[in-house]
């Protein structure tokens, strides 16, 4: 089968290309830098042409309210593309619990590029996952004043960003889901806890406190980023991700 990847280049993105092609597919990886922009539709004809499958893996550069405008243009114009080109999938990336926190800009962009995908022409599959371990540094970074770092008790169920990739390289080689395919990692962390285990982990100096209101997921009630029932557990244990970072 021949897959269009849209963000070939980026963190996902790469890592999808590599295990499409490593499967024996023939891959188009697609990104600004090799011409395709998903804003002004510039390339797409030509980066989608003759694709079984397209994977939409691009994402807005900013997480405020610009980010709606980017996800409904980019998948307007992604979706009229895909659709003149015979494309017989389309998979997106999303996000677990996505829908429960309107609070967030980003989030409600992410519904919205949901919303165009089922209502659009092509037969889908949506894969939501959990937070990425990749993002845990910079997720502390936001809260962070001097040795401090002011995390909320938020339930997370993070993963690594390698399994996200195998995730997202399943459903795309699967028949059409019509629907949302969860997948979350292994074990479940408060959002502060996650980021003691993290500094204790690199014998960082600084010190976590517990903040309710600290940072974006400050924000979110409950266990909505958690998986739900019946989910897709990845194999990656954070832990064992630390140490092999380290």
């Amino acid at each position: 089968m021949k897959f269009a990847v849209l963000g070939g280049r980026g963190r996902i993105g790469s890592q999808v290309v590599e295990g499409l092609s490593a499967a024996g597919h023939d891959v188009e990886p697609a990104s600004l830098s090799t011409g395709v922009d998903v804003i002004s539709g510039k390339g797409l004809e030509d980066a989608l042409a003759g694709a079984d499958v397209v994977i939409n893996l691009t994402n807005s550069p900013a997480f405020d309210d610009t980010s709606i405008d980017f996800f409904e243009t980019s998948m307007n114009n992604i979706s009229a593309a895909a659709e003149a080109a015979g494309v017989r999938h389309f998979v997106i990336l999303s996000i677990i619990g996505v829908d429960h926190v309107p609070q967030l800009d980003y989030y409600r962009a992410k519904v919205a590029q949901e919303h165009i995908l089922e209502n659009g022409p092509t037969p889908y599959t949506i894969v939501r996952v959990t937070q990425f371990f990749e993002f845990v540094d910079a997720i502390m970074s936001w809260t962070t004043e001097g040795d401090t770092v002011r995390l909320p008790p938020t339930p997370v169920q993070p993963m690594a960003a390698a399994d996200v990739a195998a995730a997202v390289v399943r459903a795309a080689t699967e028949a059409p889901l019509q629907g949302i395919h969860n997948v979350a990692g292994p074990d479940v962390f408060t959002l502060d806890e996650l980021g003691r285990i993290t500094l204790a982990a690199r014998s960082d100096g600084r010190n976590v406190v517990t903040d309710d209101q600290a940072g974006m997921f400050g924000v979110v009630s409950g266990d909505v980023l958690i998986a739900p029932e019946g989910a897709e557990l990845a194999p990656t244990h954070y832990r064992d991700w630390l140490r092999q970072q380290s």
